[in-house]
């Protein structure tokens, strides 16, 4: 199977809004942010199934992102991980989020649907900006 690739046109879909084909690579029910999460950031919240993927890119129009740019893609069997220079700010703060190699990890089923993903990012930074706390990337 073809992950690398898979992963490629996810990315190439989002950069042109188009999220329904993103959802068609989704299994049913992919964990969405999987792992523990100890901040209160909408996009950065654990989510379930498709609703919940669409859910976290509804989440998505409180940042006006500025520069999303996959750098490089590693792939070993089912598993993608790619590293992404992001930066955005979020609409109700104004405060800037600026991430150099932001982890984005993919897992697939035997059905070549992605069954797991996750951003290893900077919590804090992000919940700053979510909050308007001092201290975060825009000061």
């Amino acid at each position: 199977m073809a992950y690398r690739d898979t992963v490629l046109a996810i990315y190439e879909a989002f950069g042109r809004g188009d999220v329904p084909a993103i959802l068609a690579k989704l299994a049913d029910g992919v964990a969405w942010e999987y792992g523990v999460n100890s901040t209160e950031v909408p996009w950065l919240q654990p989510r379930r199934g498709r609703d919940g993927a669409l859910a976290f890119f509804q989440s998505l129009s409180a940042v006006e992102i500025t520069r999303f740019q996959v750098k490089t893609l590693l792939d070993s069997g089912p598993i993608v991980v790619a590293l992404v220079d992001l930066e955005g700010t979020v609409r109700a703060t104004g405060r800037r989020v600026v991430e150099e190699d932001e982890v984005h990890i993919w897992h697939f089923n035997e059905a070549g649907l992605v069954s797991r993903f996750r951003h290893r990012a900077d919590t804090h930074q992000h919940h700053l900006a979510w909050t308007g706390g001092k201290g975060g990337s825009g000061e």
